[in-house]
């Protein structure tokens, strides 16, 4: 009797242990391969939010222009929202992520399911000058100049119309810049170099405009006080060198950050319909560092 005990303590505790081992082995955040069938699919059964365009007044540009909003499902004047940024790429305004990529529809999926935060999302004309819009030559000069020239147009007119026109929160922890292509790069640009101004960044298949790393981040320890810095590209991409070069600067110092590289990803709205899905469900709440470690172990 006293040997059967004995061996069944000594299973008993082998058990536990091998639990114990295979628990701190099974990650505790499952990343998605791909997001579920139907995410980017309307539906018809849950609430929704609402699309509108605005037109601000620009000092920087020296006229009016516009940006599309949406507001989440159940919106109220009485509430108080973060933001989202959401920037276009070089072909592409205001409209370019309502018509591509449908925003709308994966958030107010996601709403539905309880997966992200109420938030605001505004998505600009990312081209700051007078004729902004995507015609003739989209790489001329002036056009690529006006990208850059969006920072001030965004810091000095566009977010002070939101702040004074919606029910927003007002600090950086609730303000977030992301984008596709040449809004990737914008982000980067634009978040690096305004972090009292921006706790979250999403790039997106960041195009050539992004600058290189050391120009980018002077200071890389100053990159620490971000909420979540989320970088993505399609391995496919000719492009994912702007992506790796920043990622790997970070890593080198000690930046937490996110790098997905899609397998089989290109430079298209499939890859930045999943970068908007996974991006948007991290932002204004707390981001566990075990979310990080299973992303960049998953690539």
């Amino acid at each position: 009797m006293k040997k059967f005990v004995i061996q069944s303590i000594m299973l008993l505790s082998f058990s536990l242990y091998a639990i114990s081992q295979l628990a701190a082995q099974t990650p505790k955040y499952i990343i998605e391969k791909t997001p579920p069938e139907g995410f980017d699919v309307a539906k018809n059964d849950i609430p929704h939010g609402t699309v509108s365009t605005i037109t601000y007044p620009s000092k920087t540009v020296g006229t009016d222009r516009r940006a599309t909003v949406y507001t989440p499902p159940g919106y109220s004047r009485n509430k108080k929202y973060p933001v989202l940024y959401l920037l276009h790429g070089i072909g592409g305004d205001e409209k370019e992520w309502l018509n591509g990529g449908h925003p709308e529809i994966i958030l107010d999926n996601l709403y539905a399911q309880g997966k992200v935060v109420p938030m605001i999302i505004v998505m600009p004309n990312g081209r700051a000058m007078k004729n902004d819009s995507a015609e003739g030559n989209i790489f001329a000069p002036d056009k690529v100049e006006a990208f850059a020239t969006f920072e001030k147009d965004l810091l000095n007119d566009l977010i002070p119309y939101i702040e004074k026109n919606y029910p927003v929160k007002k600090n950086r922890e609730n303000r977030a810049i992301a984008g596709l292509s040449m809004g990737g790069g914008q982000t980067l640009n634009f978040g690096f170099a305004n972090m009292d101004k921006f706790a979250w960044m999403g790039a997106f298949s960041a195009a050539p405009n992004t600058k290189q790393p050391k120009e980018l981040l002077p200071d890389p320890k100053q990159a620490k006080k971000m909420k979540l810095i989320w970088i993505s590209c399609g391995d496919q991409d000719g492009l994912i060198g702007n992506s790796t070069r920043t990622s790997d600067y970070l890593k080198e110092n000690g930046i937490p950050h996110i790098l997905r590289l899609t397998p089989g990803g290109v430079h298209d709205f499939k890859e930045w319909k999943d970068n908007l899905y996974r991006f948007s469900q991290l932002i204004f709440k707390p981001v566990a560092p075990e979310i990080i470690e299973a992303y960049n172990a998953n690539r």
